[in-house]
């Protein structure tokens, strides 16, 4: 499950690899609308049940402070109600999979903070990532130490405030991306086989930032 963004995602897979989706990108969060709904209709059209599950995945974050309770309140719940293991896949490592580099590249996943501020990570052409998540405001001076290194893939919706201050040509940016449940299945997965999951009571998303009401 993906509720990090405004894209309310839900994904049925098997040993890594998706064999259902059910998403909605529109621009508001429908996740209190519509994520119950998808996981509910997601199972009834593969004929599984949810203890038919092995284990439940969840975006932890970073991302929006409402999408991400409501879909970890409700994976946890899931999971405390048929004691099925709860997984969590790091927001931006599932959005950098999006990407297809070449070997030497430099993946950038970027989710839209508030104002030029954005949440980022850096990752190298075969998803390691080699530096650390983290809460950033953008100037034209950001990255010059990726770019100078190559090709840097910039992929999420905080990637339009960055496109206008950057002239690096080594610089590609792939705009109005989103997390998907889609590319955190193969992550899950191989989470799973090495027991890499997380205690359902005290589990907790990754904010990186405070709650500021508006």
């Amino acid at each position: 499950m993906e509720t990090a963004t405004t894209n309310c995602s839900v994904a049925l897979s098997k040993d890594g690899d998706v064999i259902a989706l059910k998403e909605d990108n529109s621009k508001g969060y429908s996740h209190a609308e519509k994520l119950h709904v998808f996981i509910d209709e997601i199972l009834k059209e593969n004929n599984f049940e949810i203890d038919d599950l092995d284990a439940i995945a969840i975006s932890k974050g970073p991302g929006s402070y409402t999408g991400l309770r409501i879909g970890v309140s409700a994976a946890k719940g899931l999971c405390f109600a048929k004691d099925i293991p709860l997984i969590s896949v790091p927001t931006l490592t599932a959005l950098a999979k999006q990407v297809t580099p070449n070997k030497g590249d430099q993946i950038i996943p970027m989710l839209d903070a508030r104002r030029m501020e954005v949440y980022s990570a850096v990752f190298d052409s075969a998803f390691n990532q080699i530096r650390e998540t983290k809460a950033q405001v953008l100037s034209e001076d950001s990255f010059q130490e990726e770019l100078a290194k190559g090709k840097v893939y910039f992929i999420g919706n905080g990637v339009a405030k960055f496109r206008e201050i950057c002239s690096q040509q080594n610089a590609e940016f792939i705009e109005e991306r989103l997390p998907s449940a889609k590319e955190m299945g193969q992550i899950a997965y191989d989470k799973y086989k090495i027991s890499d999951i997380e205690d359902v009571a005290y589990f907790e998303p990754y904010y990186l930032k405070d709650f500021v009401a508006g």
